[in-house]
């Protein structure tokens, strides 16, 4: 049976794009797996929640029964894939949990598949807690996430080890235009005819890596 996957999208710095990625991911998922369940554990608004309230939950790690709440959501195999929009705020607390309860072993019982979407900025905060990733979870775990609005230039060495999804600049227009609450990727691709512009090509080429990803974690995993 093929595994349940579990995306934890996370920074210990704020401002990195970690909720752009979250919604990406989450159209994507809908678009070619018909469902996803998201949790955000997130400050500050606009979060997740505001963008995909129907799939989406809050949810933190401040106490016990939040930290259980939330793992006993993401340890179900039922395939539906599910998503963790990882406030930096929580970033240390949530993976010290994950390693101290065994989380990866019980996964792997389960026939879940965690996997660890990094987006690191340029300082050493990033460079320490991708670091501290690398020793706590398997290389095959952990994917960094290149976003060229934030790293502008070549991604620092500290972070190509291993799998590297690239998420290309748009300009400021277009941020903001995508950043508007009632805005839909895949509505966009839908209902703009012209697939030439610049944003329909930015869309497609993200959901085309998306699905790179997918095609190649499952292939690792048999």
């Amino acid at each position: 049976m093929p595994r349940t996957p579990v995306y934890i999208i996370c920074s210990p710095r704020p401002q990195v794009g970690k909720t752009l990625v979250a919604r990406l991911l989450g159209e994507f998922l809908l678009l070619q797996r018909g469902d996803v369940v998201a949790f955000d554990v997130n400050l500050k608004e606009p979060s997740l929640l505001d963008y995909l309230p129907r799939h989406t939950e809050t949810a933190d790690v401040d106490d016990t029964f939040g930290k259980m709440a939330l793992m006993d959501r993401l340890i179900v195999d039922d395939g539906v894939a599910k998503i963790v929009d990882l406030g930096y705020h929580a970033f240390d607390e949530f993976f010290k949990m994950i390693d101290e309860i065994g989380f990866l072993k019980e996964a792997a019982r389960r026939n879940v598949s965690p996997i660890i979407l990094f987006m690191p900025d340029n300082d050493r905060a990033s460079a320490r807690s991708y670091h501290t990733l690398r020793d706590i979870l398997p290389p095959r775990a952990i994917v960094t996430v290149d976003n060229e609005f934030v790293l502008r230039g070549e991604m620092p060495e500290a972070f190509v080890h291993g799998q590297v999804l690239r998420i290309g600049a748009l300009p400021v227009f277009l941020k903001t235009y995508i950043d508007r609450l009632t805005f839909s990727f895949t509505g966009y691709l839908r209902h703009e005819k012209d697939s030439s512009t610049e944003l329909h090509q930015w869309i497609r080429q993200n959901y085309f890596n998306f699905r790179e990803l997918e095609m190649q974690l499952t292939q690792q995993r048999k």
